[in-house]
């Protein structure tokens, strides 16, 4: 297992660009392309192979740019994680990612974190200290202080390519979305509607919980010490684990974690948005300590950006809290699934929970746009003017043959493609999830400082962005 002092000693000498081992740790995206060549394939270790890391890792061995050099996970034994250790079964297999990096960190130039999003962290930190290229599930942590910490060290290493899979952000909706944006089609926004309305795993349950589940013996499979990471220690409950964690504030970030990324995230980068200045909790059904609301209403204040005006963003979730509806929506885009979104871990879809599917509403002050989530192009309402512009000629033509996500991040590690999700754009993204999820929790507003990005007047809400300090043993991570 890395020691604290090698850890320090490895982090110092990829900023350097010094070698761990006799292999350089300062080699740049565009010098590893003259070396492998195009089109090289990328040794890839995958943290988190289980549910969801399962489609990770199948979307990465879908583009026949990747040799899978080891495989990471707390539980191997368990039944989600075996159709991976079949896929690659001579692959080297590690439960805890802190030795993989100790005993074969010079064997693969990347790595994949498909873990829950409070152990996203330390894996991430820990990659890119040792100059690996890092692919990482969203929302990039749980803290808006970690968040920050990530940031930091994107630039300390900036050799490193780093990408946060948020897929549809290399679909069609991000093509399209920048294109209008930049020939005037989408201007002078000044509202947003963003929602998610599918059952959620924690609906039904009480909210008038005073603790957390009662501990149960832990599976003989599982290393349950290293599943908590950083986190402050929890006795093992099953519902704490399989996707259950996303219910709880402690290591989840709730419907706007999970799914904002998917919904306002070309929004939030072509809009320039930024940190908001305020954020309003309207609704909270089911408001407790423990885990997130059976229904939220979260309203975000962006202020002027330059020639840009003010947007207030609102975001809906729950199943019984359906946002205003504009005329002419049921003329716009199809409820039809997006291929880009993946299944939950029970095999359900967030089509299938509810009669609106997750999607988005933009409003400017001429033309009205309707969208789905991940890839979804926009729709401008009512379907009149749409018709309207397309006459005109004046929407243009979208890109074709575009890389997905997965195939971006992998030419952009042999230096041909720029990441479209690096963690300088998809990181202030996940610190507006933070400062939503720190509203819900507290239950109240939150005005914030964007030039210090400090909250103001409301001092347990400042630190609540913190977080509690780390669990003994996990302090070295927080160090850039």
């Amino acid at each position: 297992m890395t020691t604290r002092r090698e850890f320090l000693r490895n982090a110092a000498l990829a900023s350097a660009g010094l070698t761990i081992g006799g292999v350089s740790t300062k080699t740049s995206a565009a010098s590893y392309n003259r070396i492998v060549g195009a089109n090289k394939k990328i040794n890839i270790a995958h943290i988190g192979i289980g549910n969801r890391g399962r489609q990770v890792v199948q979307s990465f061995d879908r583009t026949g740019l990747v040799n899978v050099v080891a495989l990471c996970d707390v539980d191997m034994g368990a039944e989600h994680t075996q159709e991976v250790m079949a896929m690659y079964p001579n692959t080297k297999q590690f439960k805890d990612f802190r030795q993989m990096f100790d005993q074969m960190s010079r064997e693969f130039d990347a790595v994949s974190i498909s873990t829950p999003d409070f152990a996203h962290f330390p894996a991430t930190m820990m990659a890119m200290a040792f100059g690996k290229h890092v692919f990482v599930e969203k929302p990039l942590a749980r803290t808006f202080y970690e968040v920050d910490l990530m940031e930091k060290a994107a630039k300390k290493y900036p050799n490193v390519v780093t990408q946060m899979c948020n897929q549809g952000h290399s679909g069609g909706n991000y093509h399209q979305f920048k294109a209008w944006k930049e020939a005037g089609i989408i201007k002078d926004v000044t509202a947003i509607t963003a929602h998610m309305n599918s059952r959620r795993r924690w609906h039904g349950w009480d909210p008038n919980i005073y603790r957390f589940p009662v501990g149960e013996p832990v599976p003989e499979t599982l290393d349950w010490f290293t599943w908590l990471s950083a986190q402050s220690f929890h006795e093992y409950n099953k519902d704490f684990v399989n996707g259950q964690w996303r219910c709880w504030y402690d290591f989840g970030m709730g419907a706007l974690g999970d799914w904002g990324a998917h919904l306002i995230d070309t929004a939030h980068r072509f809009l320039e948005l930024g940190m908001p200045e305020e954020v309003n909790p309207l609704l909270l059904v089911g408001h407790n300590d423990y885990f997130f609301p059976f229904s939220s209403t979260i309203e975000f204040k962006f202020p002027r950006r330059g020639d840009m005006p003010p947007v207030n963003l609102t975001w809906y979730d729950g199943r019984d809290n359906f946002p205003p509806l504009p005329e002419g929506y049921e003329s716009g885009a199809t409820d039809d699934p997006d291929t880009d979104i993946p299944l939950a871990s029970d095999g359900t879809s967030a089509q299938q929970t509810s009669s609106l599917s997750p999607g988005k509403i933009i409003y400017s002050r001429e033309l009205t746009f309707r969208g789905g989530s991940h890839s979804s192009i926009l729709s401008i309402i009512p379907e009149e003017k749409a018709k309207e512009l397309e006459r005109s000629g004046r929407l243009p033509e979208l890109p074709r043959n575009q890389s997905g996500h997965f195939q971006n991040f992998l030419l952009a590690c042999q230096g041909l493609e720029e990441t479209r999700s690096p963690f300088e754009i998809s990181g202030p993204l996940s610190k507006v999830f933070c400062l939503g999820v720190a509203a819900q929790r507290l239950g109240r507003k939150i005005k914030f400082d964007r030039t210090t990005e400090r909250v103001i007047g409301d001092p347990i809400a400042d630190a609540f962005l913190v977080g509690p300090p780390p669990r003994r043993g996990w302090e070295d991570f927080y160090i850039v």
